[in-house]
């Protein structure tokens, strides 16, 4: 019911805005009598309420309760102007059958607002005010029987923008028509007023934030349990929020993008625990009318999700783990990281394997500094498995290696002394890691990944270190089988197809970067309602990565400098590196 309530209210919208004014008809007689003030304002009203039904149709939709105490408001005002203004019964009779639908199924209507932030006033009026000069020229080229002379777009514009702040502009009208657009105008800015002014003095309900509380309890829950996931510590993203179960001994985290409320990676805690807070999980996307989601959950993970929830897996890809007493560099697998690996150590390069507790405050903040530097892209990625911080105080337990090289006499040093790469790993419960980050300095000769992985991997063991995971490889059976021999025209198919996208994102780059550590893969999960959610859910997850950005201009966003947060090394690396390494 609400998404035929929804259609309805667009078609509503766009009729109030668009359906010509019927001059034949008994109620364009009796209208006649009424005061010519009245008629320009129902058609001011009727322009306003159809933009405005056109902005809730998406909320009732999603069975929002704002959107439908906006509509049940306006509708009324919209069937007087209908019948006012454009003459038209039906168009009455249609905006109060909806009116009146929406009232006897009310109880469906009691879904909560989206977290939201005042910068929505900005984009707000950025957006309405392009739409009220495009519909203010329509309103202007309306009436072209009425127009004085012949006026030019300039000053058909030049009369639009002193509309919308209520004064007369130079395109001049007969028989009353000026009553017309100039209401219409007027009330079309007074609208983009409205609605900023609301969006940025409303009560703010920031982005999801990981509170203080939370994260300690979620610390206690990995202390315990953080060995099942190899993604658990990403679940202390601070940009995330949580629910927990009734017990307190699972959690799930997540962040809400673009209506998708999208958890990654299995739920902390235990796993008896699990049900309860998945099905926190899902009463509080219910509530919300949120798209539930899962990115980059287990089997394990995978299975509870479904069997709780009723919701539909598709296997995504595969994560590459390490197990350190099985590594070596013998053997002809692993000639071409041996090679690479003694050639660069031959070129004078050093490298340093620590706990992050084990630094000091100045060589961290050269790391931080070196790492957001040599980001290489303008866009901050990561969210299901990068954690968003380096050197943290609370995170004394994470590693990090790094790749020195002194400047050749005579040369001048780089910025951040003889650092040339780093690789920041997370705690994978007691006795492993999981690769966060990997950033290089462009200079620095190819191989740095490869020199510090192997570094990592011999200092496993002095760390209490027994099993390293490294980068998530997107759709890898697929690239592998359909490489092989015997494979079927639709793998084959499917295999050049990723091969293409790899051109923008680098799925079979990433994937040929983790085999040459000879990794065992254990696979990973999309968890979704239905089929036809799966766009959206790919959406909101390129969203939280970084690889899309539906945000502001960078000319209009805040001066300040974002702490620097990690690259999607985990799911799509950086594109020129990895090629090289590959």
């Amino acid at each position: 019911m609400p998404t035929a309530v929804g259609t309805a209210c667009t078609l509503i919208g766009l009729m109030d805005i668009v359906f010509p004014r019927l001059r034949h008809s008994r109620v364009h007689a009796l209208a006649e009598l009424l005061p010519g003030a009245v008629s320009s304002l129902a058609a001011a009203a009727s322009i306003v309420v159809g933009l405005l039904l056109l902005m809730l149709a998406h909320g009732l939709k999603r069975r929002k309760r704002r959107a439908w105490v906006a509509a049940v408001g306006l509708l009324p005002v919209g069937a007087a102007a209908q019948l006012l203004y454009r003459h038209s019964v039906i168009g009455m009779v249609l905006s109060l059958v909806l009116m009146g639908v929406l009232i006897r199924y009310r109880a469906e209507f009691a879904a909560l607002p989206d977290p939201r932030s005042r910068w929505m006033a900005l984009a707000n009026f950025v957006i309405m005010g392009a739409v009220s000069v495009t519909v203010g020229l329509l309103i202007v080229r309306s009436h072209p029987d009425a127009i004085e002379g012949s006026p030019s777009l300039g000053e058909q514009l030049e009369h639009v923008l002193w509309g919308l702040f209520g004064f007369e502009g130079p395109v001049d009208y007969r028989h009353g028509a000026d009553y017309t657009v100039g209401y219409s105008l007027g009330a079309l800015g007074l609208l983009t007023v409205a609605t900023t002014a609301y969006l940025a003095f409303r009560p703010e309900h920031p982005a999801a934030r990981l509170t203080a509380e939370d994260e300690e309890r979620l610390r206690g829950l990995l202390d315990t349990h953080g060995r099942r996931d190899s993604l658990g510590h990403f679940a202390l993203r601070r940009d995330k929020a949580v629910v927990f179960s009734p017990t307190g001994k699972a959690a799930v985290c997540y962040r809400v993008v673009s209506g998708v409320m999208l958890a990654s990676g299995d739920p902390v805690g235990d796993v008896e625990a699990w049900p309860g807070a998945i099905a926190r999980f899902m009463e509080e996307a219910r509530a919300h009318s949120w798209t539930p989601a899962v990115m980059g959950c287990s089997e394990t993970g995978g299975e509870v999700w479904t069997r709780e929830t009723g919701l539909d897996a598709l296997e995504l890809g595969d994560e590459a783990i390490v197990d350190v007493a099985d590594f070596t560099l013998s053997g002809r697998a692993m000639r071409n990281v041996r090679q690479m690996v003694k050639r660069i150590e031959r070129a004078g390069y050093q490298t340093r394997v620590r706990r992050a507790g084990e630094l000091s405050p100045e060589e961290l903040e050269a790391i931080r500094r070196a790492a957001a530097d040599w980001r290489g892209t303008d866009t901050e990625r990561g969210f299901s498995m990068a954690l968003g911080r380096i050197g943290d105080p609370a995170d004394g337990d994470a590693v990090i290696a790094t790749a020195h090289k002194a400047a050749e006499e005579g040369a001048q040093e780089g910025p951040y002394g003889d650092l040339k790469a780093v690789l920041h790993f997370v705690p994978w419960g007691r006795d492993g890691m999981s690769l966060e980050l990997m950033r290089r300095d462009r200079s620095a000769d190819p191989g740095m990944n490869e020199l510090l992985i192997v570094a990592a991997l011999r200092a496993a063991p002095e760390l209490g270190v027994e099993r390293v995971s490294l980068n998530f490889a997107m759709f890898r059976s697929a690239l592998a089988r359909g490489e092989k021999l015997g494979a079927g025209p639709v793998l084959r198919g499917w295999r050049a197809l990723l091969v293409f996208l790899s051109r923008w994102f680098q799925i079979e780059s990433l994937y040929k970067f983790n085999a040459k550590f000879q990794p065992r893969w254990e696979p990973r999960f999309v968890v979704f309602r239905n089929t036809r959610d799966l766009p959206r859910i790919g959406l909101a997850a390129m969203q939280a990565e970084g690889f899309v950005s539906l945000a502001l201009p960078r000319l209009l966003r805040r001066g300040r400098r974002p702490e620097p947060r990690p690259c999607a090394h985990r799911h799509l690396a950086e594109g020129r590196e990895l090629q090289q390494a590959a």
